[in-house]
Parts: structure tokens; C-alpha cells; sequence
């Protein structure tokens, strides 16, 4: 009589011998037939010398399935080999899905390390709460179900593992993804990439949500995209094991609003948080606020004059550097920082009772200044642009329309082009034509997501200055002269940019000057003195007596 034979289905985790279960070595070696993928057996060679090996195709899954289910049905023993878990996107359902009702053979499933828990590990501990996996295979879901569950995902703001992110044949699929959650989720919120975990060529990096829609990948990355809770500390991020203490009831609704900074990185590099002053008051239902969008120096002085003229002010700046300034600059006002979509930031004005709206971002920053004129007729609260004055153009200066422009009239113009214009506007230089023949200096804020960007786009240590602005022309054309810059581009941005003091060390320099026209935007209130901005607030409370919709 034919002895009964057995199938186990073995996860060898992620690449490394040392992570393959003791469990899944004894089957290995107690198997004659090992069947799986080639990749598979890279690591796991010195386990099945001497045995009976069949490899099928990446494609070629329920081949799979059914070769080992035949091979038990004739009474051998056989190890079905799966990469991370082999229950997790793994071939273990497609056997249960081939087995009839009642087989002979014995049916064994060694679990293992998924491909989330190994580049968890890499990146800290980002699964540390409740979180999600989702595959972006259409070929195991259709797309719409994946674009649903990725909303409601987000929407719950779930730590979000990505498995099967980028093929050849849908490239695009995750950016739409990426979008997707980011209409949830802050852009600063914090995520890992790892690419070939624990293998000889694994890389491992982290970046904002926002930053992800520009990274390339394959289907050997995960991504893991935290919470508003998610954290960074040096290398690693992590997710708080519980949220005790962590401020208000509803935590989801009640995250930090934030906007752009002159020379903040388009991806933010902060998570989506409230960040409190020691002398800060509490939010609280029965107090409404005005909310001042700040992020520049001038920001936060007209925060300051509202908050002593007894508004109770909320600030928004873009970044934790730009809270921070902020903190230190408004005592006992409250500040906040985070990226966020519409949803969240709507939100979070009801709760906190608005009864106006301050942009006060910079010139340069009109994503966010659209948002809140949006958000402000949605709301019907009053919106008040606080439009720093413009500086004259000096008459040696040339003038571009927009970035791209500059990009191309800096590339003619010089050799050594110091850029002025902040590290998101960084990629617009560095990739038109013969940028590579042209030597780029930097200056940025002083924080390391700037850095990074830098550092990625190619541009030397040595080429980048990371120092918070504004800086007097002796500076300038020290700097300047260190480096021997015959080209600056520097954006429109009003004598609190530091505007003048650029144009007075490029004309004594006698350096070639390029200025980037202030983008126009059509606001429904604008003032360009704290004064005005002041009346027009107050008529405004006068006008809808304190009340929001």
C-alpha cells in the first residue's frame, strides 16, 4: 500500500538563511521534492542539496500549486517554497484552493517573516499600532477595489504596508495610490521604503508621504506609510505602541494644519502633529480662533500682533524647524505643524471655532493659499491674504516668468549659479539641458529632509549652505565670494526675504542677478500692513458675530 505523502508549505522570509525558520529547515530537509520560485532558492541552497528541485516562473503560481499537490497525492514528500509568509499574498490559498475536500497527503503551514515585518524591522518598529497591508497587484484585485480600500485605509488613518508596488505593466498605479492617501493623510506624515530586505543589494530609506509620488520603485520594494502618529527619531521611525496622552478625544480630527515656507522642501518632513508652546493654552470648544498660515518671519510677527491685540491665535507653520521658530517667537500662542488635505484641515477649523482666516505664507507658496480661499467660501469664514510688499527690481536684474525660465536663463548666463529660491524648486534646475555641465550652490533651512533633497539631487556638501535666512549682504558676499558664484537666482519675495540685501551683494559682486516674478493669485481680501490686516479681522468678527457654519 502506498504510504501517504505530505505537503508543507514553507516561508523562508525575506532573503536571509538566518531568518528561515528552524521549523521550515527541518521540512526542507526532511522534503525529496522542493518546488518554488528560483529566486527562492538563493538563500536556502545549503538546505536543499541532493534534493528533487522544480522551478517555475514568477507567473506561473497555481503550476506551482498543483505540482506539489500531485507530487503528495503520490505519496512523496514535498516542500512548497514561498518568499516572507507564505499565507501573507503567498501560495499557500492557491493549494487550499486546488486540494479537493478530503486529501490523503498531510497538510503542513510554517509561517514566517512577511515582507512587512521584515521591513519594519529595517525601518524601527512604524507597525507598533493597528495597521493595514495592501497588494497593488491587479492581478490578485480588481483596481477599483484597491483604490477603495486604500481611501477607506487612509481615511482611518491605518499604518498602510505596500506589497507588489511598481511592475512594468502598471507604473503608474501606485502614484495614483499615493494620491489617494494623501487626501487623507498629512504630506509630512512619515514612511519607510525598503527594497530588498535583508538581500545583498536591500536599501532602506525615509522620506514624507509627499516625497514617495517622486521616488521610483519595483516589486521588490515595500513601502510603509505611517499615522499622524508616527514618528522619526535619527534613522528609524516608529509608531507610539498607544496614544495615552496624546491631546483630545478624537485624534484623527484634531491633527496640526500647516503651509509652505520659502525654502521648505515640497515634501514636508514632519509628521502630522500639534506641536504645543510651554506657555500655550489647550484647544477648546468654547474659545474661536483666528488661524494665521505662517511659516516666514513675517508670519509670525503679524501672529504675534493679533495675539496682542487679544485674538486667540492658532499658527500653522509647514515644518517642526518652522514651529519651532515660530514657538520661540510667539510665546503662549498656540502652533501647529503638518501638511494636510482638505478634509483634515476643514476639519480642524470647525472644531477650533475659526472665525477668520490669515495667509500670511509665502508669496511663493500658492498651493496652500488656494486651498484656504477654498476652504474659507466652503466654511464661510472670512479669508485675509497678508501680501508682504513687493521690492523694486533693480535695473541690472533679468526677470523670469516662472521657475523653468530661470532654470534655462541661469544655465546660459553662468557656471557657478547659486540658487536662492529654496530646496523644492531644486529638481527644476538640476534637470534641464547641460545642467550637468554647471556647477549649483545651495543655501537651505538648516533641517535634514532639506539635506537629503540636496544630497539626492546630486549637489556636493561642500556646495550647500544650511542656515536660516534672512542675511545681510556682507554675508552674502562673503559666501558668495567663498564660492565663486558668477550667477544668482533668487524668487521675488519682498525686502523680508531678504530680497535687497541678495541684490545689493550680486551688483557690488558684479554678478549676473535673476529674479523669479512673484506668481499672481487672485485673493478675495488682501493687506499688505498688520494694521490693516487687524481692521479687516475685526470687521469681520463684527460681521458674522463670532459665528462659523
Amino acid at each position: 500500500m502506498q504510504s501517504k505523502g505530505k505537503l508543507n508549505l514553507v516561508s523562508v522570509g525575506p532573503g536571509f538563511i538566518d531568518l528561515v525558520p528552524p521549523l521550515a529547515q527541518i521540512a526542507l530537509r526532511e522534503s525529496e521534492i522542493i518546488i518554488g520560485y528560483k529566486l527562492y532558492f538563493t538563500w536556502i541552497r545549503p538546505l536543499i542539496e541532493d534534493k528533487e528541485v522544480h522551478v517555475f516562473s514568477l507567473t506561473q503560481e497555481r503550476e506551482r500549486a498543483q505540482k506539489a499537490i500531485a507530487c503528495a497525492r503520490d505519496g512523496r514528500t514535498v516542500s512548497l517554497v514561498s518568499s516572507g509568509d507564505i499565507g501573507v499574498y503567498g501560495m499557500a490559498p492557491l493549494v487550499l484552493e486546488e486540494m479537493r475536500e478530503a486529501e490523503e497527503f498531510q497538510l503542513q503551514i510554517i509561517p514566517g517573516v512577511s515582507a512587512a515585518n521584515s521591513a519594519a524591522a529595517l525601518l524601527g518598529s512604524p507597525l507598533s499600532h493597528d495597521f493595514a497591508t495592501l497588494s497593488l497587484s491587479d492581478l490578485l484585485c480588481p483596481w477599483e477595489w484597491i483604490e477603495d480600500r486604500a481611501r477607506h485605509l487612509a481615511k482611518a488613518d491605518l499604518v498602510i504596508t505596500l506589497y507588489n508596488v511598481q511592475s512594468q505593466s502598471r507604473p503608474d498605479g501606485v502614484y495614483r495610490i499615493l494620491r489617494i492617501i494623501l487626501e487623507e493623510k498629512s504630506a509630512g506624515t512619515w514612511c519607510g521604503v525598503v527594497r530588498n530586505a535583508f538581500r545583498p543589494d536591500q536599501s532602506v530609506y525615509l522620506c514624507s508621504l509627499a516625497e514617495l509620488q517622486e521616488r521610483q520603485f519595483d516589486m521588490l520594494t515595500t513601502i510603509i506609510v505611517g499615522n499622524r502618529f508616527t514618528q522619526r527619531k535619527g534613522r528609524f521611525i516608529y509608531t507610539p505602541r498607544g496614544y495615552h496622552g496624546w491631546p483630545g478625544d478624537n485624534e484623527r480630527e484634531r491633527a496640526g494644519a500647516s503651509e509652505n515656507a520659502e525654502n521648505a522642501p515640497a515634501a514636508d518632513d514632519t509628521r502630522d502633529h500639534q506641536l504645543l508652546t510651554a506657555n500655550s493654552k489647550p484647544l477648546t470648544v468654547n474659545a474661536p480662533s483666528v488661524w494665521v498660515f505662517a511659516g516666514t518671519g513675517d508670519g509670525n510677527a503679524l501672529a504675534a500682533e493679533l495675539s496682542r491685540r487679544g485674538y486667540r491665535v492658532i499658527v500653522s507653520a509647514a515644518s517642526d524647524y518652522g514651529a519651532e521658530l515660530a514657538s520661540a517667537a510667539l510665546p503662549g500662542v498656540e502652533v501647529r505643524s503638518g501638511r494636510q488635505g482638505m478634509a483634515a484641515r476643514r476639519s480642524h477649523l470647525q472644531q477650533s471655532q475659526a472665525v477668520a482666516i490669515i495667509d500670511a505664507t509665502h508669496p511663493f507658496a500658492t498651493e496652500i493659499s488656494k486651498q484656504l480661499t477654498q476652504l474659507s467660501a466652503g466654511l464661510n469664514i472670512p479669508y485675509i491674504r497678508y501680501e508682504r510688499p513687493a521690492a523694486a527690481l533693480p535695473s541690472f536684474a533679468r526677470q523670469a516668468a516662472d521657475m523653468p525660465a530661470a532654470a534655462r536663463i541661469a544655465i546660459e548666463a553662468g557656471h557657478r549659479i547659486f540658487l536662492a529660491t529654496g530646496i523644492k524648486d531644486l529638481a527644476t534646475f538640476v534637470r534641464q539641458p547641460d545642467s550637468e555641465h554647471r556647477e549649483w550652490f545651495l543655501r537651505i533651512t538648516p533641517d535634514i529632509a532639506s539635506l537629503e533633497l540636496a544630497l539626492r539631487a546630486g549637489i556636493p556638501r561642500s556646495h550647500i549652505c544650511a542656515m536660516q535666512g534672512p542675511f545681510s549682504t556682507e554675508f552674502n558676499i562673503a559666501l558668495w565670494s567663498a564660492w565663486q558664484v558668477d550667477c544668482v537666482v533668487t524668487k521675488e519675495s519682498g525686502e523680508a526675504g531678504g530680497f535687497h540685501s541678495k541684490a545689493a551683494a550680486a551688483e557690488r559682486l558684479g554678478i549676473r542677478f535673476i529674479v523669479v516674478k512673484r506668481p499672481q493669485l487672485s485673493y478675495p481680501a488682501v493687506a499688505s500692513d498688520f494694521n490693516t490686516v487687524a481692521d479687516l479681522v475685526e470687521h469681520s468678527l463684527s460681521q458674522t458675530e463670532g459665528s462659523i457654519t
